[in-house]
């Protein structure tokens, strides 16, 4: 008996066009299903479709059927699925309730009701099936962006629900905790519905594929005929190794130079200890590691939003940094405004900025109105706009599709000459195609990231 059913779903958000256009399908239980589809296709709404939060949080218009366990959840709540459904969403920052992550994990169970006793015992199984037992006991304010999307994993492990719906679970990951969540989520009983717009490693162990667009489930299919409808019509999503770096000659100007940088946020342990890093005028540089290695403080660092407890850092000329989640950052009502911020509110600097990554048309659009993949472009608009001499990048392809990450990568490179450019990823596909050299925020793990 199928999990879910989803019967000829239509759904607009209030004040917008369609997201979902006649959808149909059905989810079995043990089945492991990826959905892949271009920025702001529909993939988010289709899963919040799966966890009733799609009419009952968002509002807006819904046609069709969407049945989950037996539950119609146009008269089911989100709140009557707890334990049924289990969800992870683009920004887990935005799930995170409690300061301990015992007890962010220990919430969704005490919620269901779950007897006393039990509690601890699943939750610390849940963290160690997400690789994250080792951060017990941790303030969930110390935490890394990887490090808090695997406890917000783990809360959702936790409840052993029937059916698991993942929205970019492996974005903010390293490959080896990939590498284990994947292998998690295959062995389950649960149907797991994850989105993703990183699809070498989820193709590899999936079950199904659905690729949407224009809020249509344009295929549906097992995974050996997916790969090859994909090599057919969207080859950008076919699985893909990172490819030898280039090693052409090293620009002789630095534009930054930092040299036995430590750093430790108040209260928690060292972050980095004698970390160096030197980014040189038309470079790109990819800076990898492990969750919880330092990658995004030594970013901060380099640009002065952070200050080192010990070390020297050199900057020579303006620096400018794009965050992991910078729709959070967003407080104008039009993307050109949001663009022109930076340079004294010039509309038409905004807007070739925009057309550089891809937004023209969008001028007018409200940021909150743009999908994840759409947001991380108009906030990378934001900082290019300013032609900054050191850019820092964190996660840039976060939310950001297969073709879209072609053009960020060309981009990058083709405005590369008079600036040192460093980005902070996990996506190894991305950063083996953009970079002149990948440096290791955690010098033991070279091997795994190079």
């Amino acid at each position: 008996m199928a999990v879910a059913r989803v019967e000829r779903l239509s759904f607009a958000y209030p004040g917008g066009g369609a997201a979902l256009r006649d959808v149909s399908l059905a989810l079995e239980p043990g089945e492991t299903v990826v959905v892949l589809g271009p920025s702001g296709s529909g993939k988010s709404t289709l899963l919040r479709a799966l966890t009733g939060l799609v009419p009952h949080f968002h509002g807006g218009r819904f046609e069709g059927r969407v049945e989950i366990a037996g539950l119609d959840t146009r008269r089911a709540r989100p709140a009557d699925l707890a334990g049924t459904v289990a969800s992870l969403f683009q920004d887990p920052e935005d799930q995170v309730v409690f300061d301990r992550v015992e007890n962010e994990v220990a919430f969704g169970l005490e919620n269901i009701g779950t007897l006393p006793e039990r509690i601890a015992g699943r939750a610390r199984a849940a963290l160690a099936g997400a690789g994250a037992e080792h951060l017990l006991g941790r303030r969930v304010r110390e935490l890394s962006a990887g490090e808090l999307q695997r406890v917000c994993l783990a809360s959702t492990l936790a409840l052993e629900p029937q059916l698991l719906v993942l929205d970019e679970p492996t974005s903010q990951l390293d490959p080896l905790a990939v590498d284990a969540l994947l292998e998690l989520l295959s062995g389950l009983s649960a149907a797991v519905v994850l989105s993703e717009q990183r699809p070498t490693r989820p193709l590899r162990i999936c079950d199904r594929v659905l690729f949407v667009e224009g809020g249509r489930v344009v295929l549906d299919a097992r995974r050996e005929r997916a790969i090859e409808w994909l090599a057919r019509h969207r080859p950008a999503y076919l699985p893909r190794e990172p490819e030898p770096l280039r090693s052409g000659p090293r620009a002789p100007e630095v534009r930054l130079r930092a040299e036995g940088l430590s750093f430790a946020y108040p209260g928690g342990p060292p972050v980095l200890d004698a970390a160096g890093l030197e980014l040189r005028r038309s470079e790109v540089v990819a800076l990898v590691g492990p969750n919880g290695s330092g990658k995004t403080t030594l970013g901060k660092l380099a640009v002065g939003l952070l200050e080192p407890s010990a070390g020297t850092i050199e900057r020579f000329g303006r620096a400018a940094y794009l965050s992991q989640d910078p729709g959070r950052y967003l407080v104008c009502e039009r993307a050109d405004e949001e663009v022109a911020l930076a340079v004294g509110g010039d509309l038409q600097r905004a807007r070739r900025a925009l057309a550089q990554v891809g937004l023209s048309g969008f001028e007018h659009r409200h940021p909150r109105d743009l999908s994840s993949g759409e947001r991380e472009r108009l906030a990378l608009a934001a900082v290019l706009v300013t032609e900054p001499d050191v850019l820092v990048l964190d996660e840039p392809t976060r939310g950001v599709d297969p073709d879209r990450k072609d053009e960020l990568a060309q981009l990058l490179r083709a405005d590369a000459p008079g600036r040192a450019t460093l980005v902070v990823t996990h996506d190894l596909v991305f950063a083996a195609e953009v970079a002149d050299r990948v440096v290791s925020s955690r010098r033991a793990e070279e091997a795994v990231y190079a």
